[in-house]
């Protein structure tokens, strides 16, 4: 059996009695508790995540902006002002989805990314095998020595500059897909970024892996709550925000993904899977569920994988959940073309055929029910 690896925060959240889950090979905390406090602290306060488990990577050359131009579908030369991040996806010739990531821009010849821990691996070879093939000559580090952990929440960033307050006045005037490079005594550099994956305000800072535990900790002693991932899963499926292996995949485009917004077909620009997108457009409609009540009370819940009818023919559903701040089932469905926001549907849910509302995505940002 293979042993499940660790982030750098592993022994703070078996000190705070986590319950711990193999997440991808990686020994990764649920909840601390109770799921829907976690939950609602990101929603009205502040909660942190430790998403050390997701890989930085660094890419240093002459040529980075050219290779960045050629590896992902929406367009680099957007990322002009140093610290410029830019979310996209990466995609292989079939136009499938090899991974979403966020391409950080520090300099010419000086790009980041992150990416999901359970690509990472393979983003890390096809990153190579791209650099070489296209005689980019870049050298790719990936970061072992970083971790990562995400504030999220309406006083995130206040809690952030109580715990460092160093650095406040880098950070204080980023505007959202913005990060700076700051030093922070004791904690050393950190790279604070104004993202997150909640649909809330936050910093996502990544930092050495050796100052992790301390800056963890001195984020609780500041209020700030420990949120596994549950909650993280929650969040995001108000905030209309994709989960890769889910909503996305290899054999899946951006188009048919509600990501057609990360693609950047405008630009004459040749990148991997352009031909294949353009040659099969968009598939099908990406859209929210909310799953109708009869007398106050709903049928079931909306979950992975449920059939959808539609008059157009059937769909699936791709995430689902119980949304703790709309009190409502919520989901993400792939249907067919010709499904939009206002239609009812049917998903079936252990056999019986239960009607649902399409909704415009996101549910819920900034704590505001946007979904009704």
């Amino acid at each position: 059996m293979t042993e499940l690896r660790k982030t750098p925060l592993n022994a703070a959240h078996h000190a705070l009695d986590a319950r711990m889950v193999d997440f991808g090979g990686w020994e990764m905390p649920v909840n601390y508790g109770s799921q829907i406090d976690e939950h609602r602290a990101v929603r009205t306060d502040a909660g942190m995540f430790d998403v050390s488990h997701m890989r930085v990577v660094d890419f240093s050359g002459a040529k980075a902006r050219a290779f960045f131009s050629h590896a992902v579908a929406n367009n680099v030369a957007k990322l002009q002002t140093p610290g410029r991040a830019l979310y996209t996806c990466m995609l292989n010739p079939r136009g499938g989805v090899i991974d979403d990531l966020i391409v950080y821009y520090f300099a010419e010849d000086s790009f980041r990314t992150v990416v999901n821990a359970a690509t990472a691996e393979n983003d890390i070879a096809w990153f190579e095998k791209l650099n070489e093939e296209g005689g980019f000559g870049l050298t790719i580090t990936p970061r072992h020595d970083l971790a990562i952990i995400a504030v999220q929440g309406p006083n995130a960033r206040d809690r952030v500059w109580q715990v460092a307050p160093s650095t406040r006045s880098a950070s204080e005037t980023l505007k959202p897909f913005n990060a700076a490079k700051i030093d922070a005594t004791p904690f050393g550099e950190l790279m604070i970024a104004r993202t997150g994956y909640t649909g809330e305000d936050g910093f996502e800072v990544v930092l050495p892996a050796v100052a992790a535990g301390e800056f963890w900790d001195a984020l609780q002693r500041a209020g700030v709550k420990p949120c596994g991932l549950g909650a993280r899963d929650t969040l995001r499926l108000e905030a209309g925000m994709n989960l890769y292996g889910q909503d996305m995949a290899e054999d899946v485009s951006p188009l048919d993904a509600g990501l057609a917004w990360t693609v950047d077909l405008k630009e004459p620009r040749e990148f991997v899977g352009r031909a294949a997108l353009e040659a099969d457009g968009c598939r099908a409609a990406f859209v929210g569920l909310i799953l109708q009540k009869e007398n106050g009370k709903a049928g079931g819940v909306l979950r992975a994988h449920q059939k959808v009818l539609t008059p157009h023919g059937e769909g699936e559903i791709t995430s689902g959940t119980f949304s703790p701040t709309m009190q409502e089932s919520i989901a993400f469905a792939r249907v067919p073309p010709g499904v939009q926001p206002g239609d009812v549907v049917q998903v079936l849910i252990r056999d019986k055929a239960l009607p649902a509302s399409v909704v415009k995505l996101p549910f819920v940002r900034h704590g505001k029910v946007l979904a009704a």
